[in-house]
């Protein structure tokens, strides 16, 4: 329960605590951000570190004068592409050991391949936008090594999607981070940060859901009507 309430009170106050990091660590600030960047995006044990909270944190406190923002912009974009990285070798060594046993119920052979498909389709985009969506970001990246995505597609859209989403995180912060408003509600700034973020998730699984919901009423018809029609004949 207090690990819950810590991890919570980090969320609502990064303004805070991330201040007072700068103010006794110095440099060293800038090597914590990388870590914990690095970590949440690389090791798929820690999908509940902040992302884009901490960096847009970190932008506004640049836009205050106490952090560079463009050294800020290139570690941590370093950090994010490496940190995918190393996720998709993770996936990509891990998956086929796991798939030698043919007992395991979570990864068949069949889900491998339906991985792999999906990847080679939606592969780019998925890695893009997976950036954005906190909790996704951690495992897209581990999901693409396990489904064998082509390793050349996955680093360009790791790299484009990687400088993106700490550009437009970090620059936000540092341009919208000093105003007024911003400065005396930032709780409630992060918050909108971490909805906004889970909002395209959110709209994906409601999708998916209606459709296999049309898919099975489409079946359900089909062997209702099934009956009838061998009566007739």
């Amino acid at each position: 329960m207090e690990l819950l309430q810590g991890l919570i009170d980090l969320f609502l106050h990064l303004d805070r605590h991330l201040a007072a990091i700068c103010r006794d660590y110095g440099a060293w600030t800038y090597l914590i951000l990388t870590l914990v960047v690095f970590a949440e995006t690389g090791l798929v044990v820690t999908p509940f570190l902040p992302g884009d909270s901490l960096i847009f944190a970190a932008g506004a406190l640049a836009g205050l004068g106490a952090l560079d923002p463009w050294l800020i912009f290139f570690l941590l974009s370093g950090a994010a592409i490496a940190g995918d990285t190393v996720n998709y070798w993770i996936g990509h060594y891990l998956g086929p050991r796991v798939l030698k046993s043919e007992t395991s119920r979570i990864f068949r052979r069949e889900y491998l391949d339906r991985t792999h498909a999906f990847f080679e389709r939606y592969g780019g985009k998925t890695i893009i936008i997976a950036r954005f969506v906190p909790i996704v970001r951690t495992f897209a990246p581990f999901v693409a090594g396990v489904g064998a995505m082509h390793y050349g597609k996955f680093i360009t859209y790791n790299v484009v999607g990687g400088i993106l989403w700490v550009a437009v995180c970090n620059f936000a912060g540092y341009y919208f981070g000093s105003l007024e408003l911003v400065k005396n509600n930032f709780s409630l700034v992060v918050l909108a940060i971490i909805v906004i973020s889970v909002m395209p998730a959110v709209v994906e699984v409601v999708r998916h859901r209606r459709e296999q919901a049309r898919r099975k009423g489409v079946t359900e018809g089909l062997e209702a009507a099934a009956p009838s029609r061998e009566a007739s004949s």
